[in-house]
């Protein structure tokens, strides 16, 4: 039997939205503490749901320093389709074996890797304008890949563990509140903040309101940062 939301959970999620948009968007480390996940047993329920899913997108975002050191200075491509297409077609396998919906779970990674790339882009960018803060050392890129393909099959398993969440009414707020939150933690800068937003606008399904966040800069789980 379904519940109607009740008002003030949804100013609730609103003021989430509101908070995650002006500490994501700072360049800033944050230096309050984000408040507590909303009040009421289902709130919480997602907020534990979807916790994983923000943590592990931030952890993948820091590799993407890694392979930019990797790719620096050599003749490697940013855009990596055929790499991109294993990963893909791995974790649609991972999903199925998981029993996630293989068409989601594409859907959220497919963003994890722009949003990737959209870190290594900004780290080639910086050392370009400023050689002397370029990495000293290159990482062995087969090292680093085999972490991302760590933190993929967890991030799966995470995705298979969230469905009911991810399709909660409340999930974008939830889902702003939980980023909020790991930026926070993670004290991260505001080329990371913004790769965050853009890795999770397919989190809260296809619907709407939610599939062309991050992406369009349209309503959404995390407004795009300026």
């Amino acid at each position: 039997m379904s519940h109607r939301i009740p008002r003030t959970s949804v100013r609730h999620a609103t003021a989430a939205v509101v908070a995650a948009a002006a500490l994501l968007a700072a360049s800033a480390p944050a230096v309050a503490t984000p408040a507590a996940p909303p009040a009421g047993a289902g709130h919480t329920g997602t907020y534990t749901q979807l916790r994983p899913l923000t943590v592990l997108s931030a952890e993948r975002l820091a590799t993407a320093d890694l392979v930019a050191a990797a790719k620096w200075g050599t003749t490697s491509p940013i855009d990596d389709p055929a790499r991109e297409q294993v990963v893909l077609d791995t974790v649609r396998q991972q999903a199925s074996a998981a029993g996630a919906d293989p068409e989601a779970t594409v859907r959220i990674f497919r963003d994890q890797i722009e949003a990737n790339k959209l870190v290594q882009r900004g780290l080639h960018s910086l050392w370009t304008a400023d050689p002397s803060r370029a990495p000293s050392r290159r990482p062995d890129l087969t090292e680093v890949r085999k972490e991302i393909n760590r933190i993929n099959t967890a991030l799966v398993s995470a995705i298979a563990g969230s469905e009911s969440a991810r399709s909660a009414e409340h999930c974008r707020g939830v889902l702003a509140l939980s980023a909020l939150r790991v930026r926070h933690e993670k004290r991260l800068d505001r080329l990371h903040t913004v790769a965050l937003i853009r890795a999770v606008p397919s989190v809260c399904g296809d619907t709407d309101d939610c599939a062309g966040a991050g992406r369009t800069g349209t309503s959404g789980p995390l407004p795009r940062a300026p």
